[in-house]
């Protein structure tokens, strides 16, 4: 299959079903909608399930189902949506079940409008819902990277028997760029001998559920967890460096404003302005190294976001005071333009439209 020019929402889907997923239940909600309804073609072409719920809260409780007899699943929502799924995610994390989560973010609070937006990642990173938790969030820039970055996230998910969240702007979702769905090796998952898929009387009951009432057994399950996410920062991280080797400033941005802001920094770097970029591929586990490596050596970093300031926590956090932080973001479905983060790079480095 040679390259085929395809809308994001649809990549995906059909990378989804590359990675082995016949299961979808989901709800449609712009600007996200055109992956719900490529599903609802694409699953009986392979023989999978597609659903439609009759609401965002049924369809996470029918992942959480389906996630339970080790199938792979997915549901995709975008804002309010997602904020609905929240219960049945935390339930999945507490259950220790593989699924593929996708949020397609726009513009809010409340219900907001449908532009673009990255004023989600607290919600995604920080665990949106109750308890102690953390969950594998990837943030694709390219509808190619999209591609590997969806399939990768199921095989995360087997790996360590967790939710992943795969995170887009409305932008990513809408943008229609030539694809390649490439074969790859699939990833080899041990046999789920976990999954309630009936032991025919060849062993005990499976059981999966999330409840334990007593204090000392809860804690001990939390603990567990904690060694799980522990293992999950050593070795999911991801992330993508440009020109941040001579730099003396570095932007911090992912996704698509990861995009425009490359072209800012060209056109600074034209102008004898030293910019690099450090782009977060996996929002959680966040990128620390690169941070630390260049924290030392350059005189400000510039958290680029589309929202009123987020992502940037996590910023200095990593820099851990080593060097000043500056912000500048676009929010309620507002993209930032190259030149106005351009005007952004050269108010921090003194000089104003030089």
């Amino acid at each position: 299959m040679g390259k085929v020019l395809m809308k994001g929402n649809e990549v995906i889907a059909e990378a989804a079903v590359h990675a082995g997923c016949k299961y979808f239940f989901g709800y449609p909600i712009t600007p996200q909608s055109e992956l719900v309804a490529y599903m609802a073609r694409r699953l009986p072409e392979v023989g999978g399930l597609f659903l439609q719920a009759e609401s965002e809260i049924a369809a996470i409780n029918m992942v959480y189902g389906a996630a339970g007899t080790g199938v792979r699943v997915m549901t995709s929502s975008s804002s309010p949506g997602f904020s609905l799924k929240q219960e049945g995610i935390s339930y999945l994390v507490g259950s220790e079940l593989p699924a593929l989560i996708c949020n397609i973010v726009r513009g809010g609070p409340g219900l907001g409008n449908i532009q673009p937006a990255q004023s989600d990642y607290f919600q995604v990173t920080k665990g949106g819902g109750h308890g102690d938790y953390n969950i594998p969030v990837l943030a694709p820039a390219s509808l190619q990277e999209i591609v590997e970055l969806t399939q990768d996230a199921f095989d995360i998910a087997d790996r360590y028997r967790t939710p992943v969240i795969l995170m887009g702007d409305g932008m990513l979702g809408q943008m229609m760029e030539p694809v390649e769905f490439r074969e790859r090796e699939k990833a080899l998952i041990d046999e789920k001998e976990w999954a309630t898929t009936g032991t025919r009387g060849d062993g005990g009951p499976r059981i999966i559920t999330s409840l334990e009432l007593d204090a000392e057994s809860l804690e001990q399950r939390n603990w567990k967890l904690q060694k799980k996410f522990a293992t999950i920062k050593e070795n999911e991280v991801r992330y993508e460096t440009y020109q941040v080797d001579d730099a003396d400033y570095i932007m911090v941005a992912y996704g698509t404003v990861a995009r425009i802001a490359m072209n800012s920094i060209n056109q600074a770097r034209q102008k004898g302005v030293k910019v690099g970029l450090i782009r977060p591929i996996s929002l959680w586990p966040f990128p620390e190294k690169p941070f630390i490596e260049t924290r030392d050596q350059v005189k400000a970093f510039i958290s680029v976001e589309m929202s009123a300031g987020q992502m940037i926590e996590d910023v200095r956090l990593a820099v851990n005071g080593h060097a000043p932080v500056d912000f500048f973001g676009r929010t309620g479905g507002v993209v930032p333009t190259q030149e106005e983060i351009y005007d952004k790079i050269m108010t921090v480095a003194g000089g104003v439209n030089v």
